[in-house]
């Protein structure tokens, strides 16, 4: 009985680091399209979007299983309950990363008013969060997570700069007020992704150590 339930929690590890891999490639794939003007590319990340959702269906699905059928000790259900708070971040993350990818839709088929090199800084140092919030989560790496933490104040600064950017732009001529909206809001969502990092990070320290980060 205690192997069949290691094995379907081997299962769920697993699957979230298959559903992790594929949060990360819907991220790098907007920015790239965004970047390069690929629209082809843009419109790629929905696919990666069903494919997330799919996941997170089928891993609620077996951590039910496993609550129902097994007799999960504390650290199980430690585990499960972790598990099922991560992935609805990286099915989060996920649809930011399609709305991203929308407007870059949108975006590559105008020349930019300035080159978004602020955002795409952002975008680097986001997919980087991600990153080191989920190998902390298959490493159980406390100082890992908690660099993930550490970097979220600089992603705020960066969202400042952009917005500065923007009102810039748009007070320099108002024509240029749609461009700018799309990117604030592009910005907007790669802040949220950040945020998302900081939550599993906070989950995986919760799971490490059985307490919440303080603050």
């Amino acid at each position: 009985m205690r192997k069949r339930l290691e094995f379907a929690l081997e299962e769920i590890n697993n699957d979230i680091i298959e559903m992790g891999t594929l949060v990360e490639i819907s991220i790098e794939r907007a920015m790239t399209a965004l970047k390069n003007q690929d629209i082809t590319l843009a419109k790629s990340v929905r696919k990666y979007q069903k494919k997330v959702d799919e996941m997170e269906k089928q891993i609620e699905s077996s951590a039910l299983h496993i609550l129902v059928t097994q007799q999960p000790v504390a650290s199980d259900l430690r585990l499960i309950s972790v598990a099922l708070k991560i992935i609805t971040d990286m099915q989060r993350i996920s649809n930011q990363a399609f709305n991203i990818a929308e407007i870059s839709t949108q975006l590559v088929q105008n020349t930019f008013l300035k080159k978004p090199d602020l955002i795409l800084e952002m975008a680097e140092k986001t997919v980087s969060m991600v990153s080191r919030a989920l190998d902390a989560f298959v490493n159980r790496d406390r100082s890992m997570a908690d660099s993930v933490e550490q970097d979220d104040d600089e992603i705020d600064k960066l969202f400042v700069k952009v917005r500065d950017e923007v009102v810039e732009m748009i007070h320099e001529n108002k024509q240029n007020g749609e461009q700018a909206i799309d990117l604030i809001m592009i910005a907007k969502y790669l802040e949220r992704i950040a945020d998302h990092a900081v939550n599993i990070s906070d989950w995986v320290v919760f799971f490490i150590t059985s307490k919440h980060r303080e603050g």
